[in-house]
């Protein structure tokens, strides 16, 4: 089922994801060369609770094996998923931090690839066009459109710079869960997937890999690595399907 939500809920959809928006712009003067990335998740838990909310992913898949901090830190190769730990941050390297919270019971999503110190023009290109992509997919997320719309536009113009999009993981509707349904891919037939209507809340992620489309996962049974080495970046905003156009709930 997709939820359609109405304006009391987009209100405390909003309050959530202006937290994580803020989480994210706190840690971007800390994420620099020498930086221990388990500080990095130390800080956004403390910052997350001391405003009332509650880190989103941590514990998130169950007993067997629940993830096990409050953000994904995913370097160079690392697609999505990273978890934070006695790995320092290197001029060159570029990282991808993903966070959630939840806040008066809606959560909110939001995830930024950043440029550790001075980086190749390479992977600086990749980080632009990767969010490009993602601003892209944004301005299809209008009611009347279809979901696969999104992942055209992202795949259309990340192709077309040479880059290849993952396939094994696709965004997803937000809300009273972390996951709901719809599945947003990042790529896709154009007029094809579910009808986007107002009051749907998405969150759209694109992962985009320099190299192949292929990702594999590590042993610790979280970190998405590209199965090729190539490096990969990662943009994701939560955003308020409308009937003109998307509000952006995690830009602040």
């Amino acid at each position: 089922m997709i939820n359609i939500y109405n304006a009391a809920d987009i209100s405390l959809i909003r309050e959530s994801c202006r937290l994580v928006a803020k989480t994210l712009i706190m840690l971007e003067s800390y994420v620099k060369p020498g930086v221990n990335t388990l500080f990095l998740d130390k800080i956004a838990e403390d910052f997350i609770r001391s405003h009332g909310a509650i880190p989103a992913f941590k514990g998130y898949g169950g007993s067997r094996n629940p993830y096990p901090a409050t953000l994904c830190v995913s370097i160079n190769e690392e697609v999505v998923h990273g978890i934070p730990g006695d790995r320092v941050l290197k001029d060159g390297d570029i990282v991808g931090i993903d966070c959630g919270n939840v806040l008066n019971g809606f959560y909110g999503d939001h995830a930024k690839t950043f440029a550790v110190g001075e980086v190749s023009p390479e992977n600086q290109e990749l980080i632009l066009h990767t969010k490009a992509s993602l601003d892209l997919g944004l301005s299809k997320a209008v009611a009347g459109n279809r979901v696969n719309d999104i992942g055209h536009a992202v795949q259309t113009y990340i192709e077309d710079k040479g880059y290849s999009v993952v396939r094994d993981l696709v965004g997803h509707g937000v809300g009273k869960q972390l996951h709901e349904e719809p599945a947003v891919p990042n790529f896709g037939k154009a007029g094809t997937g579910p009808l986007l209507k107002a009051g749907m809340v998405l969150a759209i992620e694109p992962m985009i890999n320099r190299g192949g489309w292929r990702v594999k996962v590590q042993r610790d049974g979280w970190t998405i690595v590209t199965a090729d080495k190539s490096m990969s970046a990662h943009f994701e905003h939560t955003v308020l399907v409308g009937e003109q156009s998307a509000e952006i709930l995690t830009m602040i």
